[in-house]
């Protein structure tokens, strides 16, 4: 089946896609100067999954999400240099510092939740969809969680509530264990599950799923629309699972910017890929893959293209130096919030 986006809509999406990408770029930078300790993932080439599907909600909608959640928070709205503060650790995070990398959030965007916990998000998805079915007025809630957590009981009870009630959740599950490493090379355990196609989950209890590839971001906005307008009129969930092949930074257990700074310019000219990763580059990266759809357009649709590239630099560049700025929490702060 092919797939097209709307001029203006893939224009909107490559300037999110690029911001998600700028953004990580300045994650992994802040990281190897030492800003910032502890573990983190990144969401770099998995853009168009996030950016597309996070496009077709509605300021009434909520979400959830996971360990991997950068690229979401982004793509929702949410403020790059607070959400760099609170990856800091700063007072003038998004959540005051406490979140950090791994449970990055934006409550007033609409996000219930980021978890760490393998699957936690699914079954706060569940609550919020029950929610928004409560509410009656079109709202839908998306949980948007890696292959690694169909894996837990709690999906599995999940999909069946979600699919006995009706409820208004749209399950976006993003595949990235293709090329994946794997424990015996050294990086995270990949997908281990019984049933080899995940589809067949969903499926068993009666809600409609459909496998996209996740580079592909008119792919990914088509079948989340068809499921959100399905769970918008009463009609119960969907399931979409986005098959990307995994960034090969996100290989080892430690993110590694093995593919360097994106440079634009392996879509807009001639220039010669890398040889390393060049597969990669050529038809996984899902920025690249965009903008060299946008660039058939000619020198204009070049020039446009870098043009919205240093904006979000520029963007990206202010960023970093408020989250550099952030004051660390008071020491007296760190009660707050806490219920006994």
């Amino acid at each position: 089946m092919s797939h097209a986006l709307p001029e203006s809509l893939a224009w909107s999406l490559l300037e999110t896609m690029l911001l998600m990408r700028r953004f990580e770029e300045a994650v992994v930078r802040l990281a190897q100067e030492g800003h910032f300790k502890g573990h983190y993932h990144l969401y770099i080439g998995e853009e168009a999954t996030g950016a597309a599907a996070i496009a077709t909600l509605g300021e009434r909608d909520h979400l959830a999400t996971t360990h991997r959640n950068h690229g979401h928070v982004i793509a929702r709205g949410a403020d790059p240099g607070r959400a760099l503060a609170e990856i800091l650790g700063r007072a003038n995070g998004l959540l005051g510092g406490r979140g950090g990398t791994l449970h990055l959030s934006d409550p007033a965007l609409g996000f219930l939740a980021t978890s760490a916990i393998v699957g936690g998000c699914i079954s706060l998805s569940v609550g919020g969809g029950y929610a928004c079915k409560q509410r009656g007025d079109g709202s839908l809630t998306m949980a948007l969680f890696g292959d690694g957590a169909l894996e837990e009981g709690v999906a599995f009870e999940a999909l069946n509530i979600a699919a006995l009630w009706k409820l208004p959740v749209v399950f976006l599950c993003e595949n990235n264990s293709v090329n994946a490493w794997g424990s015996a090379k050294g990086g995270f355990p990949t997908l281990n599950h019984a049933a080899k196609d995940l589809c067949s989950i969903p499926q068993s209890v009666g809600i409609p799923a459909v496998r996209v590839d996740g580079a592909d971001a008119a792919a990914v906005h088509d079948a989340v629309s068809e499921a959100a307008a399905r769970c918008r009129t009463g009609g119960g969930p969907g399931f979409v699972e986005a098959i990307t092949e995994r960034w090969p930074g996100s290989n080892p257990l430690w993110p590694d910017p093995v593919t360097g700074v994106t440079d634009l310019r392996m879509a807009t000219t001639d220039m010669a890929l890398p040889q390393e990763h060049h597969n990669w580059f050529r038809h996984h990266d899902p920025v690249l893959r965009l903008a060299r759809l946008l660039a058939a357009g000619g020198k204009d649709s070049a020039d446009r293209i870098h043009a919205i590239d240093a904006q979000q630099q520029r963007r990206m560049a202010k960023a970093i130096d408020f989250a550099l700025a952030g004051a660390m929490p008071a020491a007296e702060a760190a009660l707050d919030h806490v219920f006994a």
